[in-house]
């Protein structure tokens, strides 16, 4: 069983460029231990190609290498803090319209190229830094975007940003995530946890 993580540098975490089986140390490392642990009578092939710093239109890029070349039986992709990051630090923004016509574009290759189950987990913001709070408005048309798409070509969705929203009832945002993107280890512990819930809903 082939599976893919896909995304940006939540998901590349520190990962080997030039082994993708060396899944780095986010929640790509934590999720395959579950996986392994719980679906023990699989033989399970891990393969991470997530990207720091990627949006939307770098995954449209290189879909064929690294989508649907690869042959996966089930991929994830987390996608889309960049495409609201670059509009506040580079000046380079992403239309939602733009971000879901690209969104759309990459799935619906995946869906006509490959086998592969599609697990979307939506991008996620921790309110721990003031100046981030205006990030939220537009973020959350794209994370309304990835919904819709997961309505339709999800075969498990993750609603990433809700969970940690929830989460941060108990614990504050930045035991999740320090800057309120990028995930300490319990944040990444705590994706790959539903990672779990959203693989395991796959395997009959």
């Amino acid at each position: 069983m082939r599976l893919l993580f896909q995304g940006d540098s939540i998901t590349d975490a520190g990962r080997d460029y030039t082994d993708p089986h060396r899944l780095g140390n986010g929640y790509p490392r934590f999720a395959a231990e579950l996986i392994k642990n719980k679906f023990s009578d699989i033989q399970w092939e891990f393969i991470n190609l997530g990207i720091s710093g990627n949006r939307v239109c770098n995954l449209v890029d290189r879909r064929q290498n690294d989508f649907i070349d690869i042959k996966p039986d089930i991929v994830s992709i987390l996608i889309g803090i960049n495409d609201t990051w670059r509009a506040f630090d580079r000046n380079d923004p992403t239309t939602a319209e733009k971000f879901e016509a690209n969104y759309r574009l990459l799935l619906e290759d995946i869906k006509n190229n490959t086998n592969a189950k599609i697990i979307i987990i939506e991008p996620f913001l921790l309110h721990n830094e003031p100046e981030k709070d205006k990030w939220r408005g537009d973020l959350n048309p794209k994370i309304d975007a990835v919904r819709r798409l997961a309505r339709e070509f999800a075969d498990a969705y993750i609603p990433m940003d809700g969970f940690f929203a929830a989460a941060s009832i108990d614990n504050p945002p930045a035991y999740w995530a320090s800057d309120g993107v990028h995930p300490s280890l319990e944040g990444a512990n705590f994706i790959a946890g539903h990672y779990l819930d959203a693989v395991s809903k796959l395997i009959k």
